[in-house]
């Protein structure tokens, strides 16, 4: 099963040390209590096949995308590369901004917004709640209006957003929060459409080199369906 995710697996780079991918939709970053197949086992394969290693491959796990949405991801490919990309993760030199779809326009073309949340682990849910709250942890994102689109009657707005903090289902608790619950998230009140995508998109990767002194930095756009009506900056 795991031979139909290689053959169309997107490499964007690769070397000693990292390499850069795009995460399918609907795939695990690492596996869970589901035991499904991961990118991490993904990725895995296809440098044991590629360089046709015996034994275990050695992959670093450096962040996460939920299960649903798709878009780029890099995995160290040393332990030492593994590292260095978990602390400058860390010291917040690590960027991510991703794309999505939400409900209705926002007041502001452009925001931060700064909340504080709780993970529900038992219905595995995000809840946006008081400062003072047990064990609540701040949760910041910057966002930028791109453009809207109307669609069955409804207004649809794309937003470019940089991850500030990374907590749990962060990106669609506060949007969903702040009236642009993202479209296909039935998790945060988002409307349902046909392809039943949801509209969150990691749409770009920057960061150091783990070995090197260069700045490396990707995009990748999503396509097809709601993602057709995204307008050029």
């Amino acid at each position: 099963m795991i031979e139909k995710f290689i053959e169309k697996l997107n490499v964007l780079y690769e070397d000693n040390h990292v390499i850069v991918v795009e995460k399918f939709e609907d795939v695990l970053s690492q596996k869970d209590y589901t035991d499904d197949i991961s990118m991490l086992d993904i990725v895995k394969y296809y440098i044991k096949e590629k360089y046709q290693k015996k034994g275990n491959v050695y992959l670093g796990l450096v962040h996460r995308l939920d299960r649903r949405v798709g878009g780029l991801m890099v995995f160290a490919k040393t332990s030492k590369a593994a590292s260095r990309l978990s602390t400058e993760i860390a010291n917040h030199n690590f960027y991510k901004t991703y794309l999505a779809c939400v409900k209705n326009k926002p007041l502001k073309l452009e925001d931060t917004l700064i909340d504080y949340l709780i993970k529900d682990e038992k219905k595995r849910l995000a809840k946006i709640v008081s400062k003072d709250t047990l064990n609540a942890q701040e949760a910041i994102l910057k966002y930028k209006y791109i453009n809207s689109f109307a669609y069955n009657n409804q207004i649809f707005s794309f937003l470019k957003i940089d991850l500030i903090t990374g907590r749990y289902n962060q990106i669609r608790a506060q949007l969903s929060y702040h009236n642009m619950p993202i479209i296909g998230d039935y998790k945060y009140q988002g409307i349902l459409h046909s392809s039943r995508r949801l509209g969150l998109w990691c749409y770009r990767l920057a960061f150091k080199h783990p070995t090197k002194d260069e700045w490396l930095e990707f995009t990748l756009k999503p396509e097809k369906d709601f993602w057709n009506f995204l307008q050029k900056e």
